[in-house]
């Protein structure tokens, strides 16, 4: 009988993010969202391109990319947790594959992390930062639950842990607001709301210590995210 041998983790990365004013993040989701982007006089700190949302118009993307005066996220969601098209495991690596040459930064889900191995491996060679990510649509895990997800993208080698989760009610904010300034993990954090107190949740976090704090550049298509302007507006600069 053959022994199996124990799947050996990537080696934490030294924790690059510093912490300092909140930075903003403008979604692009959409190739309106991008001409806008390639527009603004005052762009964010940083542009997510929303690869699952692009797919059908990467072409485009790419030659429209030259005009962002700021650095890029890329991400392409997976379904299970809000992805657009329904694209396969492959259909993502590839996406994510071609634009990784043009990121500072690397969004991938946590339980993909395993299944990503070889790109995020390449993307700690070409000094990406790595953010892991966890997206609930439904509910808040407890506070425990997320110091454990926490570390276990810690020990994947992240350099920042997202979480997204269902902000309907105040304790469900408490929870998130209890995560962020009793954080433990040596991971920073990034954490929003999604939800009836979304909106809310975005601005109390960052103030928190949030250290990514995501808006709409146009229209959101997410119940509780603000546009870049208002988190602009009332965000510590």
């Amino acid at each position: 009988m053959t022994t199996r041998r124990p799947v050996k983790e990537r080696s934490p990365r030294r924790h690059r993010v510093k912490a300092g004013r909140p930075k903003l993040v403008g979604v692009i989701a959409s190739l309106a969202d991008l001409r806008f982007a390639g527009r603004m006089k005052e762009p964010p700190d940083l542009f997510e391109l929303r690869l699952d949302c692009l797919c059908d118009v990467i072409d485009q993307v790419e030659k429209k990319m030259a005009s962002l005066k700021a650095p890029i996220i890329v991400t392409a969601r997976d379904p299970r947790e809000g992805g657009m098209g329904n694209l396969s495991f492959k259909k993502r690596r590839d996406l994510l594959d071609c634009f990784l040459d043009h990121a500072k930064y690397l969004d991938v889900e946590l339980r993909s992390a395993r299944a990503f191995k070889l790109l995020l491996d390449r993307a700690q060679k070409q000094k990406v930062c790595l953010i892991l990510s966890f997206h609930d649509f439904e509910s808040t895990p407890s506070t425990r639950s997320l110091r454990a997800k926490a570390s276990l993208a810690r020990e994947h080698g992240a350099d920042i842990f997202k979480v997204a989760a269902r902000t309907d009610k105040p304790a469900h904010l408490a929870r998130l607001v209890d995560f962020i300034k009793q954080n433990d993990a040596g991971i920073a954090i990034s954490a929003m709301g999604i939800g009836k107190l979304g909106g809310i949740s975005r601005l109390l976090l960052a103030r928190c210590g949030s250290v990514l704090n995501y808006g709409s550049l146009r229209q959101s298509f997410l119940e509780g995210q603000l546009p870049i302007s208002v988190l602009r507006s009332t965000l510590p600069r």
